[in-house]
Order: structure tokens, then C-alpha cells, then sequence
């Protein structure tokens, strides 16, 4: 009998669940670049991946994100001579700058669709320009512009030919000088943007839209990857050319990897000399290298600091026909220090600042007059070591002192001659030039202790204070005369060990007043020892008492 009353329930749950199912698929809501799966749950669109990383999810808050294909752990290879570009839910494939599809097609799938062949230099950047045309509002068109020549530069050494000097030169020349008329093209596009500026790791972009006249002594100042420029507004406006104005200033972080120093032949063969900043172009509407009414003031950071015996060199990036190089026409040095490098300069162009190691020319005379003295003075050093050594009837504390200076001054002397110029092993160097430091300063160390004993003794004539004179400084004079300067050498040497040991010679570097840990206590036991012999002694204070009597 209890059968049958189950079966209108039964009924109604079968329904109710039909209901529910219906309202769950006319409530499913994915959130943009997903959609629904049976009506429960969301999946991503191709190309796209949830942020929570699950193929499907319920969770109304989720969000689909793009898949760079082009990068780790994906990173689609398209071949040779092209690359990757991500776009939004996908990718595609793109020649590389001098380089087309025989299809005439600007883009492919895979590397099975490459067929990327070298063009003719002026086909290069047509991409580039193509970007110029389009109808894509300011920042997307300077964006494509950055991320178009990180692509360019990123693959460079994936284009054949590369490797010779003149087909890099020629390639970094196409470059710079479609980079900036583009940028400018852009920045007239909108006059009413005044400033535009974009930026990534491999390329920053400034530029400034002039269209009214210019103040009195007015300077534009603009800044890209803590590089900046200084310009006077009159020659940005140019009187033959009507509407707005505009300059572009440029930094490349990259480009000076190939565009190195090598391409600096004006160096002498003696200096060594390497790029120290990032390459920069600035450009107005007039043609390249064109002569300014008045010059600009250029400020570069340099990657590495620069060291006293470093000369800044300011150039800019010449091009004659096919030959390219760095140069310094036009280009002047105002100012360097350890960070950062000014230059003026009498037109625009690219430019950077390369630094040349001086080395200082030994004087032949000089060289002579060095080594002969102290060889001479090696021998005199020796025959007194030995004199104070072995001939015992003269032994006491002041030959002693004596003979402490003789041994530390023949050590150092012996040392400079033989190792002074080793610095191709750097170790070696430091070493070299740690333990001449600590020599002369042994030396002078026991330079000031002979002149405290003779003072001592001077002071205390009587036969009792003398012989205790000569105990005090046989305790004080050993580990005073070699414990100072090991201390003070410790010290330095765990505070600035790089210090140690220059280009040219084995001592210690001019840089960060480094030289002071042998200057300064050289200074203060001269000071000492002058105020020793000046000061009043017992003879000085009998001639007093005599002449007032």
C-alpha cells in the first residue's frame, strides 16, 4: 500500500531538478575571451588561460589572460631569419628587418610557412612605416614603434652578414634614422600630445611638440633612461617650415653591444678604449647632422664608473655613404665624473661617450735615473744590514732601530724594481702592491722610532734614565715598527681590496682617496717628528737658566 504514495513525490524531485538545470543554463555568465561548457562552467577561449590556471571554473570573478606564445615555457620558433610576435590570442610570425616572404605576405604560422628572404636595405623597415600609416591612436602607434625595433634588435644576430663591420654599420645606420622619422611622424600626428613618451628594457622614447613661438633663451629638456638633452626652442621651430615642430630623443640600452668601440677609428693604437653609455639620437625635421644656431648640452649615465686614470671621449655617430663610425666632430667634453658624462655638441645625430684608458709614457731618462739609484741604494742598504748585524761591538738599541730601517728599505726597494710593472695577473698585482705598502710604511714606521729614542735619550742624559730608556723601546719598538703598518694595511685591504693594484702599476689606485692609507700616516709621523726636534730639550732649558742668570 506504501508503493504508490512515493510516486508524487518522486515526480516532484525529477521536476524541481529540471527546473534547477534550466535556471543554471540561463544563469551562466563567463567573463570576456571564455564561454560556457553544458551550461555549468566556463573554459577560456583559445589562446587564453584562466587565472587561476583550471580549464574549466564557476567562480563569476575568474578572468581569461592571454598566452604569449612567443616566450618560455611555449616559445614558438618561426625559423630562420624571423620571429615570434604575440598578439592577442595567438601569435604569428614576422621576417626580420631585410628580410620578406616570397608570397609577398607580411606574416606566417609556423617555421614550416617561412620562406623569409633578404631584400634591398630600403624594404627593411617598410613594416616600420606601415605602422606610421595606420589609423591607431598615438600611444598603440609609438608603442608598435618601441616594440617593433625590440624585435629588430633583440634578433640581430640571427640576420646573415652580420658578422662584417660594414653590414652591422650600414643595419645600426637604417635603424637609427628610421626610428627617429617615425617617432617624429608620430609626434606630429598629434600635436595637441606636447609630450609623448614610451619606454621597455631595450628602447626608450621622448618626444615634444612645439607650435608656439619661442621665449626669449627658451631650453627644451628631455629625458630617456636617465640620459637627457638640452636644446634652444629657436632650432626646433624652423622658419621654413610651417605648423607645429618637433624633436625626438631616443636611448637605446642594447644597441651599443654592436655598435661598440670598434667603430672608433680615430683611437690611438696605444688607448684602450671601450663604450660607456648607452647610444642616443636626437632628431628634428631638418636633415641629419645638420649644424644648430647654438649647441646642445648632452648628459649621460655611464655603466661603469669612471676611474681617475679614464679620459670621457664624446661622439656621435657618423654616416658617409656606406662607411659608418663613431666620431668626435662637433662633439666636446664639458664635464665627467665617476657617474655621469656631459658633452656640447654643434648639431644632432646619435651619439655616446667611450672611454679611453691613458697611460702615462715612461721617461726613458727618468727610467735610468730610477733604477741606478736604487740599485746603488740596494747595495748601500745591504752593507749596513750586514755592518749592524755582525759587528757586535756597536750593537745597542739605536743600531738595532737601525738595522730594522736598513732590512725594510732594501725589501721595498728590491720589490719595486723587480715587480712594480706586473700587473697582468691581477692577484698577483694586489698582492705586490699590498706588500710595498706595507714595507714603506714599515719604513717610515722605524723612522719615527729612531727619532723618538734619539729624542728620549736627548731628554734624559743621566746614566739611570738612559738605561731605562733602552728597555722601553726594546718592548715598544718591535711590535710598534711591524704592528702599526699591519694594522693599518689589514684595515684597508678588508675595506677596499680592489683598490690595490692599478692598470699600470702595482700600488695602490688614486681612486676614492685611496691613496690616503699610506699618505695619512706618513704625514702624521712627519708632523710628529717635527714637533720631537722643535720641541724644547735639557740642553735648550740650561742655556735659558744660563743667560738669565
Amino acid at each position: 500500500m506504501r508503493g504508490p504514495s512515493f510516486l508524487p513525490g518522486l515526480f516532484f524531485l525529477l521536476s524541481l531538478s529540471e527546473v534547477i538545470i534550466h535556471k543554471t543554463k540561463a544563469s551562466c555568465t563567463c567573463p570576456q575571451h571564455a564561454y560556457c561548457v553544458n551550461g555549468t562552467q566556463c573554459t577560456c577561449d583559445h589562446g587564453y588561460v584562466s587565472r587561476s590556471g583550471k580549464e574549466f571554473f564557476t567562480f563569476p570573478l575568474n578572468t581569461c589572460e592571454d598566452i604569449d606564445e612567443c616566450k618560455p615555457p611555449i616559445n614558438i620558433y618561426c625559423g630562420t631569419n624571423a620571429v615570434c610576435q604575440n598578439v592577442n590570442g595567438g601569435f604569428h610570425c614576422l621576417c626580420n628587418p631585410g628580410y620578406k616572404l616570397l608570397s609577398g605576405d607580411t606574416q606566417f604560422q609556423n617555421s614550416n610557412e617561412n620562406t623569409c628572404q633578404k631584400t634591398t636595405s630600403s624594404t627593411t623597415t617598410e613594416g616600420m612605416k606601415n605602422v606610421s600609416r595606420s589609423p591607431a591612436p598615438e600611444p598603440s602607434q609609438l608603442q608598435s614603434v618601441v616594440e617593433t625595433f625590440k624585435s629588430f634588435l633583440t634578433n640581430y644576430t640571427t640576420l646573415p652578414g652580420m658578422g662584417e663591420k660594414g653590414e652591422v654599420a650600414s643595419w645600426a645606420t637604417t635603424v637609427l634614422q628610421d626610428v627617429e622619422s617615425e617617432a617624429l611622424q608620430i609626434a606630429l600626428k598629434f600635436p595637441e600630445q606636447k609630450i609623448q613618451k614610451i619606454h621597455n628594457s631595450i628602447m626608450a622614447i621622448e618626444t615634444r611638440v612645439v607650435t608656439d613661438n619661442c621665449s626669449e633663451e627658451q631650453i627644451f629638456s628631455l629625458n630617456t633612461h636617465m640620459n637627457s638633452v638640452d636644446i634652444h626652442c629657436d632650432d626646433i621651430v624652423q622658419e621654413n617650415i610651417q605648423g607645429p615642430s618637433a624633436i625626438a630623443f631616443i636611448s637605446y640600452s642594447s644597441l651599443g653591444n654592436i655598435t661598440n668601440e670598434t667603430f672608433f677609428e680615430e683611437a690611438n693604437e696605444k688607448e684602450q678604449v671601450y663604450l660607456n653609455s648607452q647610444v642616443v639620437s636626437a632628431a628634428i625635421r631638418s636633415p641629419r647632422n645638420t649644424s644648430l644656431s647654438k649647441s646642445v648640452i648632452l648628459s649621460f649615465q655611464q655603466m661603469k664608473m669612471k676611474t681617475s686614470s679614464e679620459k670621457a671621449i664624446c661622439v656621435y655617430w657618423k654616416s658617409t655613404g656606406e662607411h659608418s663610425q663613431w666620431s668626435r666632430d662637433g662633439c666636446f667634453l664639458i664635464q665627467a665624473n665617476e657617474s655621469h658624462t656631459i658633452c656640447n655638441c654643434t648639431h644632432l645625430s646619435s651619439f655616446a661617450v667611450l672611454m679611453a684608458l691613458t697611460k702615462q709614457e715612461d721617461d726613458p731618462v727618468l727610467a735610468v735615473i730610477t733604477y741606478m739609484g736604487l740599485s746603488l741604494s740596494l747595495l748601500c742598504l745591504l752593507l749596513a744590514a750586514l755592518t749592524f748585524l755582525l759587528c757586535k761591538a756597536i750593537q745597542n738599541t739605536s743600531t738595532s732601530l737601525h738595522l730594522q730601517l736598513s732590512i725594510c728599505l732594501f725589501l721595498a726597494h728590491l720589490l719595486f724594481l723587480t715587480a712594480i710593472d706586473k700587473t697582468k695577473i691581477k692577484v698577483l698585482c694586489a698582492i705586490i702592491a699590498g706588500a710595498l705598502h706595507y714595507l714603506y710604511l714599515a719604513s717610515f714606521t722605524w723612522m719615527l722610532l729612531e727619532g723618538l729614542h734619539l729624542f728620549l735619550t736627548a731628554r734624559n742624559l743621566t746614566v739611570v734614565n738612559y738605561s731605562s730608556v733602552n728597555k722601553f723601546m726594546k718592548k715598544l719598538m718591535f711590535p710598534v715598527g711591524y704592528g702599526v703598518p699591519a694594522i693599518i694595511v689589514a684595515i684597508s685591504a678588508a675595506s677596499r681590496p680592489h683598490l690595490y693594484g692599478t692598470s699600470n702599476r702595482c700600488w695602490l689606485n688614486l681612486d676614492k682617496g685611496f691613496i690616503w692609507s699610506f699618505l695619512g700616516p706618513v704625514c702624521a709621523i712627519i708632523c710628529v717628528s717635527e714637533f720631537s726636534y722643535f720641541s724644547p730639550g735639557p740642553l735648550d732649558f740650561k742655556k735659558e737658566t744660563f743667560l738669565s742668570q
